[in-house]
């Protein structure tokens, strides 16, 4: 997938001309001790003006449009990174490299909460592999999480859920999406213990706007046949959540989006990019890592 993303930059109080090369077919090119602090790469277009004051200092104002690949969305809807987004998850990641010293990241939170999609975000900010585990039980399995629950029990999902974090939890330097129930057996804490678990918390009417989207067919805790379905999965899931919240109070890093959603400046969570969730989760593990520490490390 493809974004284009356009930004307005002033740099001041100036920029020599000699940090500055500009290329044939539009692409400009920063010096190389420019380039040293800003690691994204990006193709750009553009309109470069110099103004020329009195003072002998100039001014360069930039039009930039730049385009980049391996955006992603939310199941809500088309959410797109900006630059500085993708410059600051960048610096971030720097950040907190060696403390995670590869530790494994998995993240747990209710259906509908963007664990698989945010994880993609942070495994390639990271240079991680992501997995997710109802995809290795599928895998392992030979049919669908759906049909699993139908032909087998959720029993028999639960224990090959286990099984498949316990295989991860030997692992290193990756970012592992679970399934909405995982927290729900204690075995499964010991697996994730081994990396940092972080909840993704996403209010009710943000998973319900999300779900509803996309339907509740591969979701078998919540489809149903009947012509009431919408109501029916509200209900079920404000219980889950009701059920599982203390549990998901565990992980040892917790995101709320509500209240990234408020720093932000929007009401709706379903507005806030996988991006700035990804951001908002390596700045929340960062004071987690502050903590075990127990100094201040960035």
């Amino acid at each position: 997938m493809e974004a284009t993303v356009t930004q307005h930059f002033q740099f001041s109080p100036w920029i020599h001309s000699s940090s500055i090369v500009a290329k044939p077919k539009g692409s400009l090119q920063f010096s190389r001790r420019f380039a040293e602090q800003h690691i994204l790469r990006v193709p750009f277009s553009f309109n470069l003006q110099l103004s020329r004051p009195s003072d002998r200092r100039r001014t360069v104002a930039l039009n930039i449009a730049c385009s980049y690949e391996n955006s992603t969305v939310l199941e809500s809807g088309n959410h797109f990174a900006s630059f500085d987004e993708s410059l600051a998850i960048q610096r971030k990641c720097r950040e907190i490299e060696s403390y995670l010293d590869g530790r494994c990241i998995y993240l747990v939170g209710m259906m509908g909460s963007g664990k698989t999609t945010v994880g993609n975000v942070l495994s390639n900010a990271l240079g991680y592999s992501f997995a997710d585990s109802d995809s290795l039980v599928e895998e392992d399995v030979g049919i669908s999480v759906a049909e699993i629950f139908k032909v087998y029990g959720e029993d028999f999902f639960r224990e090959k859920e286990t099984e498949a974090l316990r295989k991860l939890s030997l692992m290193h330097q990756f970012v592992i999406s679970t399934g909405g129930g995982v927290v729900t057996r204690t075995i499964n804490w010991k697996h994730m213990n081994k990396g940092i678990s972080v909840w993704l918390d996403v209010p009710l009417e943000a998973l319900v706007k999300r779900i509803s989207a996309v339907g509740t067919r591969s979701r078998p805790l919540l489809h149903h046949d009947s012509t009431d379905a919408y109501s029916k999965t509200v209900v079920r899931l404000s219980t889950l959540l009701e059920e599982r919240g203390e549990a998901y109070a565990k992980a040892e890093v917790r995101v709320s989006c509500q209240k990234l959603a408020a720093k932000l400046g929007t009401k709706d969570v379903c507005n806030v990019t996988p991006m700035a969730i990804a951001i908002e989760v390596l700045e929340q593990i960062s004071i987690f890592l502050e903590r075990e520490n127990g100094s201040c490390a960035f």
